[in-house]
Protein backbone atom coordinates (compact mmCIF):
# COMPACT_ATOMS: atom_id res chain seq x y z
CA UNK A 1 0.00 0.00 0.00
CA UNK A 2 1.33 3.44 -0.95
CA UNK A 3 0.41 6.13 1.59
CA UNK A 4 0.98 9.87 1.25
CA UNK A 5 1.12 11.67 4.61
CA UNK A 6 0.32 15.40 4.46
CA UNK A 7 0.28 18.10 7.12
CA UNK A 8 1.39 21.60 8.03
CA UNK A 9 4.68 21.24 9.87
CA UNK A 10 4.62 24.11 12.32
CA UNK A 11 7.63 25.59 14.03
CA UNK A 12 8.58 23.35 16.94
CA UNK A 13 7.48 19.72 16.90
CA UNK A 14 4.14 19.40 18.65
CA UNK A 15 1.75 16.51 19.11
CA UNK A 16 0.53 16.43 15.49
CA UNK A 17 4.06 16.41 14.12
CA UNK A 18 5.16 13.67 16.52
CA UNK A 19 2.08 11.66 15.59
CA UNK A 20 2.90 11.94 11.87
CA UNK A 21 6.38 10.53 12.45
CA UNK A 22 4.97 7.67 14.52
CA UNK A 23 2.44 6.89 11.78
CA UNK A 24 5.26 6.94 9.24
CA UNK A 25 7.39 4.58 11.33
CA UNK A 26 4.47 2.23 11.97
CA UNK A 27 3.47 2.01 8.31
CA UNK A 28 7.04 1.45 7.17
CA UNK A 29 7.41 -1.33 9.74
CA UNK A 30 4.22 -2.91 8.36
CA UNK A 31 5.79 -2.99 4.88
CA UNK A 32 3.93 -0.06 3.32
CA UNK A 33 5.47 2.57 1.06
CA UNK A 34 5.21 6.00 2.66
CA UNK A 35 5.94 9.55 1.53
CA UNK A 36 5.72 12.64 3.77
CA UNK A 37 4.63 16.05 2.43
CA UNK A 38 4.89 19.15 4.66
CA UNK A 39 5.27 22.92 4.58
CA UNK A 40 8.69 24.48 5.11
CA UNK A 41 7.74 26.71 8.05
CA UNK A 42 9.16 24.32 10.64
CA UNK A 43 11.85 21.66 10.41
CA UNK A 44 10.46 20.09 7.21
CA UNK A 45 9.55 16.84 8.88
CA UNK A 46 12.77 16.86 10.90
CA UNK A 47 14.56 16.29 7.60
CA UNK A 48 12.45 13.22 6.77
CA UNK A 49 9.98 14.86 4.39
CA UNK A 50 9.97 13.65 0.80
CA UNK A 51 8.07 16.70 -0.45
CA UNK A 52 8.41 20.19 1.03
CA UNK A 53 6.30 23.15 -0.08
CA UNK A 54 6.30 26.85 0.66
CA UNK A 55 4.54 28.17 3.73
CA UNK A 56 4.85 31.38 5.70
CA UNK A 57 4.13 32.91 9.08
CA UNK A 58 3.88 36.44 7.67
CA UNK A 59 0.34 37.61 8.32
CA UNK A 60 -0.03 39.58 5.10
CA UNK A 61 0.91 36.59 2.96
CA UNK A 62 -1.13 34.19 5.10
CA UNK A 63 -4.27 36.21 4.41
CA UNK A 64 -4.13 34.89 0.83
CA UNK A 65 -2.19 31.65 1.11
CA UNK A 66 -4.48 30.23 3.81
CA UNK A 67 -7.34 30.49 1.35
CA UNK A 68 -5.42 28.88 -1.53
CA UNK A 69 -1.70 28.08 -1.45
CA UNK A 70 -0.75 27.48 -5.12
CA UNK A 71 2.71 26.25 -4.12
CA UNK A 72 1.22 23.54 -1.92
CA UNK A 73 -1.24 22.54 -4.65
CA UNK A 74 1.58 22.20 -7.18
CA UNK A 75 3.68 20.12 -4.77
CA UNK A 76 0.75 17.80 -4.04
CA UNK A 77 0.09 17.30 -7.75
CA UNK A 78 3.75 16.43 -8.25
CA UNK A 79 3.65 13.94 -5.38
CA UNK A 80 0.51 12.31 -6.80
CA UNK A 81 2.06 12.02 -10.29
CA UNK A 82 5.39 10.66 -9.03
CA UNK A 83 4.33 8.48 -6.10
CA UNK A 84 0.79 7.52 -7.22
CA UNK A 85 -0.52 6.99 -3.68
CA UNK A 86 -3.32 4.53 -2.98
CA UNK A 87 -4.55 6.74 -0.15
CA UNK A 88 -3.71 10.11 1.45
CA UNK A 89 -3.65 10.75 5.19
CA UNK A 90 -4.10 14.44 5.99
CA UNK A 91 -3.79 16.11 9.36
CA UNK A 92 -3.46 19.88 9.86
CA UNK A 93 -3.77 21.77 6.56
CA UNK A 94 -5.58 25.03 7.37
CA UNK A 95 -2.55 27.11 8.41
CA UNK A 96 -0.05 26.43 5.61
CA UNK A 97 -1.12 23.92 2.96
CA UNK A 98 -4.64 25.38 2.61
CA UNK A 99 -7.69 23.61 1.11
CA UNK A 100 -6.02 23.91 -2.32
CA UNK A 101 -3.60 21.14 -1.31
CA UNK A 102 -6.56 18.96 -0.45
CA UNK A 103 -8.24 19.50 -3.82
CA UNK A 104 -4.95 18.79 -5.64
CA UNK A 105 -5.17 15.17 -4.46
CA UNK A 106 -7.86 14.66 -7.08
CA UNK A 107 -9.40 11.18 -6.99
CA UNK A 108 -6.98 9.81 -4.36
CA UNK A 109 -9.01 8.52 -1.36
CA UNK A 110 -8.56 10.93 1.54
CA UNK A 111 -8.51 10.18 5.27
CA UNK A 112 -8.58 13.32 7.42
CA UNK A 113 -7.26 13.03 10.96
CA UNK A 114 -8.47 15.87 13.19
CA UNK A 115 -6.17 16.62 16.11
CA UNK A 116 -7.07 20.28 16.66
CA UNK A 117 -10.03 22.64 16.29
CA UNK A 118 -8.80 24.74 13.38
CA UNK A 119 -11.24 23.43 10.76
CA UNK A 120 -14.20 24.47 12.95
CA UNK A 121 -12.70 27.34 14.98
CA UNK A 122 -10.75 30.26 13.48
CA UNK A 123 -9.13 30.88 16.89
CA UNK A 124 -8.17 27.19 17.16
CA UNK A 125 -8.99 27.04 20.87
CA UNK A 126 -12.80 26.79 21.18
CA UNK A 127 -12.43 29.39 23.95
CA UNK A 128 -14.66 32.45 24.19
CA UNK A 129 -13.15 35.87 24.98
CA UNK A 130 -14.15 35.42 28.65
CA UNK A 131 -12.08 32.17 28.74
CA UNK A 132 -15.14 29.94 28.88
CA UNK A 133 -15.26 26.87 26.63
CA UNK A 134 -17.24 27.46 23.44
CA UNK A 135 -19.95 24.91 22.66
CA UNK A 136 -21.33 26.79 19.64
CA UNK A 137 -20.85 25.84 15.98
CA UNK A 138 -18.71 28.21 13.96
CA UNK A 139 -19.93 30.72 11.39
CA UNK A 140 -21.97 33.72 12.50
CA UNK A 141 -21.41 32.74 16.15
CA UNK A 142 -17.72 33.66 15.80
CA UNK A 143 -18.81 37.24 15.10
CA UNK A 144 -21.66 37.41 17.64
CA UNK A 145 -19.47 36.24 20.54
CA UNK A 146 -16.71 38.74 19.76
CA UNK A 147 -14.19 36.03 18.95
CA UNK A 148 -13.54 37.64 15.55
CA UNK A 149 -13.66 41.22 14.34
CA UNK A 150 -15.87 41.94 11.35
CA UNK A 151 -12.90 42.26 8.92
CA UNK A 152 -11.42 38.98 10.20
CA UNK A 153 -14.78 37.24 9.97
CA UNK A 154 -15.37 38.48 6.42
CA UNK A 155 -11.89 37.39 5.35
CA UNK A 156 -12.51 33.91 6.76
CA UNK A 157 -15.77 33.31 4.89
CA UNK A 158 -14.22 32.10 1.60
CA UNK A 159 -11.51 30.25 3.50
CA UNK A 160 -13.93 28.26 5.65
CA UNK A 161 -16.23 27.62 2.71
CA UNK A 162 -13.28 25.91 1.00
CA UNK A 163 -12.35 24.04 4.18
CA UNK A 164 -15.89 22.67 4.36
CA UNK A 165 -15.72 21.57 0.74
CA UNK A 166 -12.39 19.86 1.43
CA UNK A 167 -13.82 17.97 4.42
CA UNK A 168 -16.84 16.91 2.39
CA UNK A 169 -14.47 15.25 -0.11
CA UNK A 170 -12.94 13.02 2.57
CA UNK A 171 -13.56 9.31 2.38
CA UNK A 172 -13.20 9.14 6.18
CA UNK A 173 -12.77 11.64 9.02
CA UNK A 174 -11.05 10.48 12.21
CA UNK A 175 -11.11 12.37 15.51
CA UNK A 176 -8.37 12.13 18.12
CA UNK A 177 -10.88 11.89 21.00
CA UNK A 178 -14.56 11.51 21.76
CA UNK A 179 -14.56 15.18 22.79
CA UNK A 180 -13.35 16.25 19.34
CA UNK A 181 -15.86 13.91 17.68
CA UNK A 182 -18.66 15.74 19.52
CA UNK A 183 -17.23 19.17 18.59
CA UNK A 184 -17.14 18.15 14.92
CA UNK A 185 -20.66 16.74 15.14
CA UNK A 186 -21.98 20.12 16.33
CA UNK A 187 -20.63 21.54 13.07
CA UNK A 188 -22.22 18.77 11.02
CA UNK A 189 -19.04 16.74 10.45
CA UNK A 190 -19.35 13.01 11.07
CA UNK A 191 -16.23 11.25 12.35
CA UNK A 192 -14.94 8.22 14.20
CA UNK A 193 -12.52 8.18 17.13
CA UNK A 194 -9.00 6.78 16.82
CA UNK A 195 -6.74 7.24 19.84
CA UNK A 196 -3.27 8.60 19.16
CA UNK A 197 -0.16 6.57 20.05
CA UNK A 198 2.65 7.53 22.39
CA UNK A 199 6.19 6.26 22.62
CA UNK A 200 6.27 3.49 25.21
CA UNK A 201 9.80 3.04 26.57
CA UNK A 202 10.95 0.05 28.62
CA UNK A 203 9.39 -0.05 32.10
CA UNK A 204 10.55 3.04 33.95
CA UNK A 205 12.53 2.59 37.14
CA UNK A 206 10.93 5.30 39.21
CA UNK A 207 13.18 7.17 41.64
CA UNK A 208 10.79 9.75 43.12
CA UNK A 209 12.27 12.78 44.84
CA UNK A 210 12.08 12.71 48.64
CA UNK A 211 9.97 15.89 48.59
CA UNK A 212 6.55 15.84 46.89
CA UNK A 213 7.40 16.81 43.32
CA UNK A 214 5.07 17.68 40.48
CA UNK A 215 5.97 17.70 36.77
CA UNK A 216 4.53 19.96 34.07
CA UNK A 217 5.36 19.45 30.37
CA UNK A 218 4.03 21.84 27.77
CA UNK A 219 3.95 25.35 26.38
CA UNK A 220 4.04 28.34 28.68
CA UNK A 221 1.07 30.28 27.35
CA UNK A 222 -2.35 31.39 28.56
CA UNK A 223 -4.37 28.38 27.37
CA UNK A 224 -2.17 25.90 29.26
CA UNK A 225 -3.12 27.41 32.65
CA UNK A 226 0.31 27.33 34.28
CA UNK A 227 -0.53 30.45 36.29
CA UNK A 228 -3.54 28.57 37.69
CA UNK A 229 -1.24 25.68 38.57
CA UNK A 230 1.21 27.93 40.41
CA UNK A 231 -1.59 29.53 42.45
CA UNK A 232 -2.89 26.08 43.38
CA UNK A 233 0.65 24.96 44.27
CA UNK A 234 0.89 27.85 46.72
CA UNK A 235 -1.86 26.11 48.72
CA UNK A 236 0.17 22.88 49.07
CA UNK A 237 3.01 23.57 51.55
CA UNK A 238 6.22 21.63 51.06
CA UNK A 239 5.53 20.68 47.45
CA UNK A 240 7.73 21.59 44.52
CA UNK A 241 7.23 21.69 40.78
CA UNK A 242 9.48 21.26 37.75
CA UNK A 243 8.26 22.82 34.51
CA UNK A 244 9.57 21.56 31.16
CA UNK A 245 8.57 23.85 28.33
CA UNK A 246 9.01 27.23 26.72
CA UNK A 247 6.61 29.98 25.72
CA UNK A 248 5.77 33.68 25.77
CA UNK A 249 4.73 33.73 29.44
CA UNK A 250 7.90 32.26 30.93
CA UNK A 251 9.22 35.51 32.44
CA UNK A 252 5.78 36.39 33.83
CA UNK A 253 5.33 32.90 35.30
CA UNK A 254 8.77 32.93 36.90
CA UNK A 255 7.88 36.22 38.57
CA UNK A 256 4.54 34.79 39.74
CA UNK A 257 6.27 31.75 41.26
CA UNK A 258 8.64 34.03 43.18
CA UNK A 259 5.76 36.21 44.39
CA UNK A 260 3.78 33.17 45.58
CA UNK A 261 6.93 31.59 47.05
CA UNK A 262 6.34 28.40 45.12
CA UNK A 263 9.34 26.09 44.84
CA UNK A 264 9.40 26.02 41.03
CA UNK A 265 12.20 25.21 38.62
CA UNK A 266 11.77 26.23 34.99
CA UNK A 267 13.69 23.77 32.85
CA UNK A 268 13.09 25.30 29.43
CA UNK A 269 12.35 23.24 26.34
CA UNK A 270 13.41 19.62 26.64
CA UNK A 271 13.74 16.99 23.96
CA UNK A 272 11.28 14.15 24.69
CA UNK A 273 14.19 11.75 25.27
CA UNK A 274 15.54 14.07 27.97
CA UNK A 275 12.27 13.93 29.91
CA UNK A 276 12.69 10.34 31.10
CA UNK A 277 14.57 11.38 34.27
CA UNK A 278 11.87 13.97 34.97
CA UNK A 279 9.10 11.37 34.78
CA UNK A 280 11.18 9.06 36.99
CA UNK A 281 11.50 11.62 39.80
CA UNK A 282 7.93 13.03 39.65
CA UNK A 283 5.20 12.02 42.10
CA UNK A 284 2.56 13.09 39.57
CA UNK A 285 2.12 15.02 36.35
CA UNK A 286 -0.17 18.05 36.10
CA UNK A 287 -1.90 19.31 32.94
CA UNK A 288 -3.84 22.40 34.14
CA UNK A 289 -5.17 23.53 30.74
CA UNK A 290 -7.85 26.22 30.69
CA UNK A 291 -9.02 25.17 27.26
CA UNK A 292 -10.51 21.80 26.40
CA UNK A 293 -7.47 20.01 25.01
CA UNK A 294 -8.41 18.01 21.90
CA UNK A 295 -6.50 15.11 23.48
CA UNK A 296 -3.36 15.91 25.49
CA UNK A 297 -0.97 13.01 25.04
CA UNK A 298 1.26 14.14 27.89
CA UNK A 299 -1.14 12.44 30.31
CA UNK A 300 -0.88 9.16 28.41
CA UNK A 301 2.90 9.52 28.30
CA UNK A 302 2.91 9.81 32.09
CA UNK A 303 0.58 6.86 32.70
CA UNK A 304 2.50 4.45 30.45
CA UNK A 305 5.49 5.29 32.65
CA UNK A 306 3.60 4.59 35.86
CA UNK A 307 3.13 8.25 36.79
CA UNK A 308 -0.42 9.38 37.71
CA UNK A 309 -1.81 12.52 36.06
CA UNK A 310 -3.94 15.46 37.20
CA UNK A 311 -6.13 16.78 34.38
CA UNK A 312 -9.24 18.93 33.75
CA UNK A 313 -12.64 17.28 33.73
CA UNK A 314 -13.41 18.51 30.20
CA UNK A 315 -11.73 17.86 26.86
CA UNK A 316 -9.68 14.96 25.61
CA UNK A 317 -7.45 14.89 28.68
CA UNK A 318 -10.38 13.74 30.81
CA UNK A 319 -10.78 10.68 28.57
CA UNK A 320 -7.21 9.54 29.24
CA UNK A 321 -7.34 9.63 33.04
CA UNK A 322 -9.69 7.49 35.13
CA UNK A 323 -10.13 9.23 38.52
CA UNK A 324 -8.99 7.10 41.43
CA UNK A 325 -7.21 4.70 39.08
CA UNK A 326 -4.72 6.55 36.89
CA UNK A 327 -4.97 10.04 38.36
CA UNK A 328 -7.37 12.83 39.28
CA UNK A 329 -9.80 15.21 37.58
CA UNK A 330 -10.34 18.80 38.64
CA UNK A 331 -12.98 21.29 37.57
CA UNK A 332 -11.67 23.04 34.47
CA UNK A 333 -10.36 26.49 35.38
CA UNK A 334 -11.04 25.94 39.08
CA UNK A 335 -8.15 26.92 41.34
CA UNK A 336 -9.68 25.42 44.49
CA UNK A 337 -10.53 22.15 42.74
CA UNK A 338 -7.03 21.92 41.29
CA UNK A 339 -5.46 22.61 44.70
CA UNK A 340 -7.50 19.78 46.22
CA UNK A 341 -6.37 17.37 43.51
CA UNK A 342 -2.77 18.43 44.12
CA UNK A 343 -3.13 17.77 47.83
CA UNK A 344 -4.44 14.28 47.10
CA UNK A 345 -1.69 13.55 44.59
CA UNK A 346 1.13 14.83 46.78
CA UNK A 347 -0.08 13.56 50.15
CA UNK A 348 1.84 10.33 49.52
CA UNK A 349 3.28 8.39 46.58
CA UNK A 350 0.63 6.79 44.39
CA UNK A 351 2.27 4.01 42.37
CA UNK A 352 0.02 3.01 39.52
CA UNK A 353 -0.98 -0.68 39.44
CA UNK A 354 0.87 -2.74 36.85
CA UNK A 355 -2.47 -3.62 35.23
CA UNK A 356 -3.28 0.08 34.67
CA UNK A 357 0.13 0.75 33.12
CA UNK A 358 -0.13 -2.35 30.90
CA UNK A 359 -3.62 -1.36 29.70
CA UNK A 360 -2.39 2.14 28.80
CA UNK A 361 0.63 0.74 26.96
CA UNK A 362 -1.67 -1.49 24.93
CA UNK A 363 -4.22 1.23 24.15
CA UNK A 364 -1.68 3.90 23.21
CA UNK A 365 0.91 1.65 21.56
CA UNK A 366 1.99 2.37 18.00
CA UNK A 367 1.30 -1.22 16.87
CA UNK A 368 -2.39 -1.08 17.78
CA UNK A 369 -2.70 2.39 16.25
CA UNK A 370 -1.02 1.32 13.01
CA UNK A 371 -3.21 -1.75 12.70
CA UNK A 372 -6.39 0.31 13.16
CA UNK A 373 -5.20 2.98 10.75
CA UNK A 374 -4.32 0.46 8.04
CA UNK A 375 -7.84 -0.99 8.30
CA UNK A 376 -9.23 2.51 7.75
CA UNK A 377 -6.92 2.98 4.74
CA UNK A 378 -7.93 -0.33 3.13
CA UNK A 379 -11.60 0.53 3.59
CA UNK A 380 -11.03 4.00 2.08
CA UNK A 381 -9.29 2.44 -0.91
CA UNK A 382 -12.15 -0.06 -1.31
CA UNK A 383 -14.72 2.73 -1.24
CA UNK A 384 -12.43 4.69 -3.57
Amino acid sequence: MRVLLMLDWNRGRGGAESHALRVREGLLAAGDEVRLLVSDVGSAGDGLADYVTYGTERRAAQALLQIANPFAAATVRRAVNEFRPDVAWVNMFALQLSPAAFFALGAVPKVLFVSDYKIVCPRSTKLLPNREICYLPDGINCLRTGCLSLPHWLRDQPRYALIRRAVERCTQVLACSEWVRQVLARDGIASEVLALPVMTPPPLLRTPDPAPTLLYCGRLDEEKGVDLLLRAMAQVPGARIRLAGQGPLRTELEALARFLRVDAEFLGWRDPADLEPEFARAWALAAPSRWAEPLGLVAAEAIVRGVPAIVPSTGGLAEIVTPGESGWHFTSGGEASLAESLRQALSYLHPLPASVVAAARSKYGISAHTESLRKVFFEAIRRG
